[in-house]
């Protein structure tokens, strides 16, 4: 089971505010248990949405809307990607991390969908699509 772990932007994180040397440093060590442990896909944190876009989908019609956004407990300040056996676990490993921002600060986590979860709308022809995607993916 993969999960997105999605860290909430805070009125500093839109503001820019860099994290200290000691988030920093206990962001790396926690890191790295996730390496080790083996359940780590990905991780980033993000720029805040003042340098960010909104792409708006209306009929036919596509129209770009420029940060910054005005609901920032809306929005991502960063994220995990884990692979781990359950949503337990997977908040397990959330409740060991560093908190992200001197003030309040909030977690979310959401599971990621897989083919098998679309049930009968998954053709095989959109399986091998994956798959093959999948592979590209692996080797970039």
């Amino acid at each position: 089971m993969r999960f997105m772990i999605i860290v909430k932007a805070t009125a500093d994180s839109e503001a820019g505010k860099m994290p200290s040397q000691q988030l920093l440093t206990e962001m790396g060590k926690y890191n790295e248990q996730l390496v080790n442990a083996g359940v780590l896909l990905a991780a980033e944190g993000l720029h805040p949405s003042s340098r960010g876009a909104r792409v708006k989908f209306e009929g036919n019609q596509r129209t770009v809307v420029d940060g910054p956004f005005a609901e920032t407990k809306e929005l991502i300040a960063g994220f995990w990607l884990i692979q781990v056996k359950s949503r337990e676990e997977a908040i397990e490993w959330v409740r060991r991390c560093p908190k992200p921002f001197e003030g309040d600060s909030e977690i979310e986590i959401r599971q990621v969908f897989e083919m098998e979860d679309f049930g009968d709308a998954v053709t095989p022809e959109l399986c091998a699509q994956e798959e093959r995607m999948r592979a590209q993916l692996a080797q970039a």
